[in-house]
């Protein structure tokens, strides 16, 4: 199940997730990025089984708070659950409402945006994530302008409103 909002994220009701997807509906979702001492964003690349976006690469986690869960609980949750990953100090710096068609289904969320640190090699899910790696955001910019089409949409909306977000701090 997902929650649905409106367009200030608030609860209008719950759907099952894949129909949610199929029909477009507005849902909350999170999105987490996580950096190392050195700079680097730690991406991973979705397990081809995935139900949408299999086999792209994208943010370090992503996912949908439960139904009476908060966003913090269900960050920290979802970080264990797809790449075996603790991590204490996230915090959102910003959210954003995007749609997307993924393949036969829509991708329309209210997405909260975390980042963190971490150090160190995470155990990432075999069901969730097919790789990882840490990489430069300056190196990633430069492989997403070459090859778009192996990154998922709503990555490529965060690394640019990340970017807007850096130029105001």
């Amino acid at each position: 199940m997902v929650i649905l909002v409106n367009e200030k994220d608030e609860k209008i009701g719950i759907e099952e997730k894949l129909k949610a997807h199929q029909e477009g509906k507005l849902h909350r979702a999170f999105s987490v990025l996580l950096f190392n001492k050195k700079g680097e964003v730690l991406i991973q690349k979705r397990a081809k089984s995935k139900y949408h976006s299999g086999g792209l690469w994208t943010n370090t986690c992503c996912s949908h708070p439960k139904v009476k869960e908060s966003l913090k609980k269900a960050v920290k949750r979802r970080l264990r659950e797809e790449m075996g990953i603790e991590c204490e100090n996230l915090r959102e710096i910003f959210s954003f409402i995007y749609k997307a068609k993924v393949g036969n289904l829509i991708e329309h969320e209210f997405d909260h945006v975390f980042v963190g640190t971490f150090e160190g090699k995470p155990k990432p899910n075999k069901k969730e994530v097919e790789d990882w790696k840490w990489i430069k955001l300056s190196q990633l910019k430069k492989e997403i302008k070459k090859n778009p089409q192996k990154y998922t949409p709503w990555f490529k909306i965060i690394l640019k409103k990340m970017e807007n977000f850096l130029e105001k701090c």
